[in-house]
Parts: C-alpha cells; structure tokens; sequence
C-alpha cells in the first residue's frame, strides 16, 4: 500500500522558515515526480512546487526565491524548504507522487496523496 506521510508544519512567524518533508512508502519514486500543493480555508487546492524525475524543479511564480523542493531517493522523500514566510502562505500543505517522471501543475494528474500538513504563517 502506498504512503505519503508529510511533516513538518507548524504556526512560523512572518519572515521565519520551515522545512516540510514527505516519506514515501510501499513503492520507490526515486524516477517520478512529485509535487507540493496548497490549501487555503474556502480555497482551491493550488500548486506550489514539483520536481521531477531528474530533479528537475518547477515553482508557481508566488514561492520563487523562497521555497526550494529537493529529494533524496535513498530515503524515498521529497521536502519543501520554505523561507521569508507570509502570512499569504497559511494552508494545509499536501504531498502528491506521480507514476510518471514529467512534472505537472495540475493536481488531478498525480496519483498518490498525503494527509496534509498544517502551515500558518503570523503576522
């Protein structure tokens, strides 16, 4: 059975940072990609970030030069290294996996999901 278990979140100050890690299990994705989204209260789901199966990196133009996705394949785990935090960025934040390698924006294209992890930014 495949997992996606995010960690990480937590209530940050405006201009603080936080790292949020996602663990992978029950199957490798070291060659898919994958992707972090957000989730604002009465708010769609939007993408954040996504890096593919070449560590390639694709940013929504909001997080340029603040967040920064990485992986290791050896721990089967993506994490989101998010600095100078707004309070714009308050949401629950989700871990998405692709079967495929090619990154993607959009949220109904990947195939695995986390439970979410709560950020929230003060002013």
């Amino acid at each position: 059975q495949v997992q996606l278990v995010e960690s990480g979140g937590g209530l940050v100050q405006a201009g603080g940072s936080l790292r949020l890690s996602c663990a992978a299990s029950g199957r490798s994705f070291s060659y898919s990609a994958m992707g972090w989204f957000r989730q604002a209260p009465g708010k769609a789901r939007e993408f954040v970030a996504a890096i593919d199966g070449n560590s390639g990196t694709f940013y929504t133009d909001s997080v340029k030069g603040r967040f920064t996705i990485s992986r290791d394949n050896a721990k089967n785990t993506v994490y989101l290294q998010m600095s100078n935090l707004k309070p714009e960025d308050t949401a629950v934040y989700f871990c998405a996996a692709r079967t495929v390698g090619v990154i993607s924006s959009i949220p109904g294209s990947y195939n695995y999901w986390g439970q979410g992890t709560q950020v929230t930014v003060s002013s």
